[in-house]
Order: structure tokens, then sequence, then C-alpha cells
């Protein structure tokens, strides 16, 4: 069977949704012999129109009637579509109303027309003096839509889910919640902590690393003490920050690096350091590398409450009010063998299997 995702973008842009549709693709070809047709709602994407076997058609303009045309064209006999929806994917502000229409109109002008929606994200908010603020009626007004527009629907955390019921208006009671999978491999075995080099990993985008360096410095030096940390490594695009080093601890800038490469950094290192709102871990790819790859994840702040199943002090540890460190030892192991335990649960093995069900369920 071939299914449609419609993505905001693909590799080789640099972003983390065009990654996770892409691995889904691999493992529901692996596992279930379905296959992608990829439909890019970004017209200005840079990219060949095929990717590991994989078809992929780019939207020629942000319209209703491109989306229509575009679905059209790529099945003559509907195939179902999977749309990974971001707002800020598709439209500047986060309100691409062309999206919706043109999935309604599709929707709307056939028969055997199945749509499943994975929400990533549903609507912003922010102070008044932000845009999001504005528009944030108008987001959510399109997440409403979309929703009851869905013959299924998904998302990554359980609040998401919850909002998402409501939104509905009660037309979907059972909202998978699947917490993303790590992007970069989910390696089949990892080795113990006291295997590992006494390293710590930052990894990710300029932007969340850059927020490690400027907010979480004091935090980041308080784990290095603690856990006898003798390299710090910076993975990603340049931050245009001047690192070299933290109280003698070096910092070692690796760059843009493979996804093979990364996994193999992250397999032998002690620790890995993040700078994410706790509430928000289920939707943190970096935090889904961390746990898969078996490391201690280690994050700037607490949280008061577990969320999406993520606890702290169980599924990752805070330098704040600890004494013993390294002592620990055996303390630490714990909570990185249940971050990856937690981690299992949600696996790319384990959302293959979902998709394909919910893609397949289309009667």
């Amino acid at each position: 069977m071939e299914i449609i995702q419609v993505v905001p973008m693909l590799p080789p842009a640099i972003d983390g949704l065009g990654d996770y549709a892409l691995n889904l693709a691999r493992q529901l070809r692996r596992e279930f012999n379905q296959e992608t047709h990829f439909l890019v709602g970004n017209p200005n994407w840079q990219g060949k129109r095929e990717i590991e076997g994989f078809p992929i058609s780019v939207l020629p303009h942000r319209s209703r009637g491109a989306v229509l045309s575009s679905l059209n064209e790529i099945s003559a006999s509907p195939a179902p579509v999977l749309l990974h929806y971001v707002g800020y994917g598709y439209a500047k502000r986060g309100c691409p109303v062309w999206l919706i229409d043109g999935l309604l109109g599709w929707r709307t002008t056939g028969v055997h027309r199945f749509l499943v929606t994975m929400f990533h994200e549903l609507y912003a908010f922010g102070p008044p003096w932000t845009s999001s603020f504005w528009l944030s009626a108008l987001q959510k007004n399109l997440a409403m839509r979309l929703a009851r527009l869905s013959d299924r629907i998904l998302t990554s955390r359980q609040n998401y889910a919850k909002s998402l019921y409501d939104l509905s208006s009660g037309k979907h009671t059972e909202i998978p919640t699947l917490p993303v999978f790590s992007n970069i491999g989910e390696p089949d075995q990892v080795s113990s902590l006291t295997q590992r080099e006494k390293r710590i990993v930052v990894f990710g985008s300029p932007s969340n690393r850059g927020r490690v360096y400027r907010e979480s410095w004091a935090e980041l030096q308080l784990t290095c003490e603690l856990l006898g940390i003798e390299e710090i490594w910076d993975i990603g695009a340049k931050t245009g920050l001047n690192l070299s080093s933290m109280n003698g601890v070096p910092i070692v800038e690796l760059g843009e690096r493979s996804a093979a490469e990364i996994s193999g950094f992250l397999l032998k290192s002690l620790a890995a350091f993040f700078n994410y709102t706790p509430e928000f871990l289920a939707k943190s790819t970096i935090y889904a590398a961390y746990c898969a790859h078996g490391l201690l994840p280690v994050s700037h702040v607490g949280s008061p409450f577990p969320v999406d199943g993520i606890i702290e002090g169980k599924h990752f540890w805070t330098p704040h009010h600890q004494t013993d460190g390294l002592r620990s030892l055996e303390s630490l192991q714990a909570i990185a063998d249940q971050a990856h335990a937690w981690y299992q649960t949600h696996n790319l093995s384990v959302q293959a299997q979902t998709f394909a069900a919910l893609l397949a369920n289309n009667e």
C-alpha cells in the first residue's frame, strides 16, 4: 500500500520534522512493505525529487488549489494521507488556512479519501507584544477544523490529546499519544555508565545549544564537577559563541556530523545536557536521542510533577541539591536505565505499528 506523507520540508534541509517523517517512512517500508510518496509543503524547498526510493512532489505554491491538484496527481485512486502538522511549518505566522482549505476540498470532492493527522503542535500563545498572542485564536480554530476533518489523529503529548478531544467535540475518543523517537538511530545495545568516557555531550540546533551556554552555564559547570567530566563535546552547526573551556574542562566543537557519527559519540559518553522545559520533553528529539543511547540525561531544571510518564530523578537528572555525584553511580545508572526503558515503549518500531494500523483502518 502507498501512503502520502505531507511535510513542511525534507532533507537536505535541516528540519527535525522532515527527519521524523523520513525515519517513519523507512520503518513502514521495512516492517509493513508500505511505500511513501512525500508532498513537501514549502515551494522554496531545494532537493531532489526522490530520496532512498521515496518519490517527492513539491507544492508549486501555497494555495487551496495547489493542495487539491497535487494530492490528486500523486494518486488517482486516493492513497491515505498522513499529515505532519505544525502550523509554523506551513505558514510564517502559523496560520496555514490554505492547507486546511485544500485538505477539505480534497476530502469532499471524491470518495475513499482518508486523512490521518499527527499533531506535532497545536497552537501558540504568548504575551500581547507577540504575533502568537494575536493569532492564537486563528491557530486554535485551524487546529479545531483539522481535528474534525481528520479520520484519525494522534499526537506527542498527553495534554495535546486532551485538548484535541475537546477541539474535535468528542469526535476522536481514542487519540494515541506517542512521544517522539530519536532521529539519529536506536542502538541495539548500550553500555553501562562505568564503561563510558567521562564526557558530556551538548547536542542539537544552534539555538538549543546556545541556550545551554547562555542560560545554563552554572548548571553545566556544576554537572561537570559532580560527574568528574573531562571533556564537553558540542555537536551541531556553529552557535556563534566563542567556546573553549569551562573551568579547565575543554569544550570540543565537533560541528555538524552524520546521524551515525552522532550516535557513536553518544554511545561512548557518560552524560548529555539539555536546556528544555521538562513539561515538553515528550516532543524533544534531543531528549529522545539521549534516552535511546542509554546515557545519563541531565536537565538544567527539575519538574515538580510527572508529565507524559517522565519523572525528575527517574528519567532525567538535575545537578541542583546534589552533593555526591559519581559516588552514587549506581543511582545514576538507574536513571539512565529507566530513561532507556521509557523510550522503548514508543520507539520507532512501536510508532510504525501504530501509524500502520491507523492508516490501514480506512473503511
